[in-house]
């Protein structure tokens, strides 16, 4: 048996139970789990060419994955300025004036982060950053990355001067004199400005999702159920796999966008399973609304502004249509679906599908922010994947519900913020991302806040829904055994047991008692891809 690595004096926790397996040793063959045995047992199998690793007592839990996140497009949003870290509009205009100072003549200022809370009750338009941005290209993505704010001259040189008509639930917002906010809602009206703005070289590009990736893995992820496959993703994805430099095992799911014809699923269809040893395209991504914060969920009773009214599908029966035919093809599904009316669509969907076509394709809805109590239940019934976020919860909403999202819901939607507990009692597969970039990826933070669910920033302030939070092991479970289920994966991941991937997170010592509190500063010591290691803290 070629063991090319060996993993001593491990602690094994077993992610189902949540204790300690009776083994303290690994060893690796063909990128899997060859045994498990005590010190001795496993030294044994090495050769001289076996890399042997004494862990010292670390713990070894299965690979940590992400179960949502944008890496080739979350590579390129995050370049430039970061806002995230400024809670206040004159924080917001301190941060653009130094990048202004730095900004060669008629250079363009990108940013990414902001959070329409910095804007309070008025409305996010660019005119309060005009003073900053006077004779400047800008485009600010807001945080939901759902929207961005572009600024007068950045619309300028676009030609935007007016609303458009989209084919999709796209706006370029404007005034009751019908002039441009700035701010553009949704893919179709930000690509209006981005077009216009100069774009990365394509080794550019790369150059920056590779040093995302290897700083994912550093954070411990071994996987990421990537939900785009935009531009160029699949051509970057293929060549860092091919040249051994791919650090995470990938799960892509393209989109299906609203105005998709029969040709378009055909090709979806046709293109699943497409991919090589470290990544491959199963599921198809749908979107069914936009985001709360942006006025553009789907809602059953409209927002405090009297937005969020409508789904992202023109036609809602339409998507109705296009998942039933990507399950009767055998495809699983990813729908984004935030508002409640979105969540419902996206469940009936699903049952109309299972009884046109049985039940053997497993889908997911993404993000579920808020959905009334009849909701709940239907998840496990119709065996739907409930794929969440709750670091979202944590930081960009308040637990005394006076961030933008709370005041746009009202009290009694915004006290059923992102019901993570509420899905686990209620039988559902509960699986844990970050949607990065929306939040970060360190999957001990994302973990973390599903425990504690207060704000990153400031862990002094009080959690948002605290009847919400899981346990430290239900936790553990979201970006593990829950994340293989999701991906029909169960049989080879999400475990420490012979047979299965080797595909390892090794901390300093075990999530499951470290504070809630605690955990996001947790080194994690040793990432291992199918026997590869990806990451190796110094002192090991």
């Amino acid at each position: 048996m070629r063991t090319p690595l060996v993993l001593l004096s491990a602690r094994l926790l077993d992610p189902l139970t949540g204790t300690f397996l009776p083994e303290t040793a690994l060893a690796v063959s063909d990128g899997r789990i060859a045994a498990l045995g005590d010190d001795r047992e496993i030294r044994a199998l090495a050769g001289p060419s076996t890399t042997v690793i004494d862990l010292k007592g670390a713990v070894v839990t299965p690979g940590l994955v992400d179960g949502h996140l944008h890496p080739v497009s979350g590579a390129e949003l995050t370049h430039g300025l970061d806002l995230s870290g400024c809670t206040g509009l004159d924080a917001v205009r301190e941060a653009l004036a130094g990048e202004v100072r730095r900004l060669a003549p008629g250079a363009w200022l990108r940013g990414w982060g902001l959070d329409p809370n910095v804007f309070g009750a008025r409305p996010v338009t660019s005119a309060a950053l005009a003073p900053v941005l006077d004779g400047v290209p800008a485009l600010l993505q807001l945080f939901d990355a759902h929207s961005v704010l572009a600024s007068a001259r950045a619309l300028e040189l676009a030609g935007v001067d007016g609303p458009r008509t989209f084919d999709q639930a796209a706006e370029v917002v404007c005034d009751d004199a019908g002039r441009p906010t700035g701010l553009l809602l949704e893919d179709a009206a930000c690509e209006l400005v981005e077009r216009a703005a100069p774009q990365p070289t394509r080794a550019e590009r790369r150059a920056r999702l590779a040093t995302v990736l290897g700083a994912m893995a550093a954070a411990g992820l071994t996987g990421g159920h990537a939900m785009d496959a935009n531009g160029d993703s699949l051509t970057f994805y293929a060549e860092l796999d091919a040249a051994g430099e791919l650090p995470l095992r990938l799960r892509v799911a393209p989109w299906c966008q609203p105005g998709t014809d029969a040709a378009g699923i055909r090709a979806l269809i046709d293109g699943q399973g497409t991919g090589g040893a470290l990544w491959r395209t199963e599921g198809v991504k749908l979107f069914m609304d936009g985001t709360i914060d942006n006025g553009t969920a789907w809602l059953e009773r409209p927002d405090c502004h009297g937005e969020s009214t409508h789904a992202f599908w023109p036609d809602p029966d339409a998507y109705t249509r296009a998942l039933g035919q990507l399950h009767a093809a055998g495809v699983p599904t990813a729908t984004h679906a935030i508002g409640d009316a979105a969540v419902r669509h996206a469940l009936d969907a699903v049952e109309k599908a299972q009884a046109d076509g049985g039940r053997g394709v497993r889908h997911r809805i993404e993000h579920i922010e808020t959905v009334p109590d009849d909701t709940l239940r239907r998840f496990a019934e119709l065996g739907v994947i409930a794929s969440m976020q709750p670091t979202h919860c944590c930081d960009f909403t308040r637990a005394d519900h006076t961030d933008n999202w709370s005041r746009r819901l009202g009290e009694e939607r915004a006290s059923r913020a992102w019901r993570c507990r509420d899905l686990t009692d209620a039988g559902a597969t509960v699986v844990l991302g970050s949607d990065w970039p929306i939040a970060p990826y360190p999957p001990l933070g994302v973990m973390a806040g599903a425990r504690h669910r207060r704000p990153s920033r400031d862990l002094t302030r009080p959690p948002h829904g605290p009847d919400q939070a899981l346990t430290p092991l239900e936790a553990l479970q979201g970006m593990t055994v829950n994340a293989a289920r999701a991906a029909g994966e169960e049989h080879e991941a999400g475990r420490l047991a012979p047979g299965f991937r080797a595909d390892l997170t090794v901390l300093a010592d075990n999530p499951l008692t470290t504070a809630a509190t605690d955990l996001p500063v947790l080194p994690v010591l040793l990432t291992v891809l199918g026997g590869r290691l990806t990451h190796r803290a110094t002192r090991l």
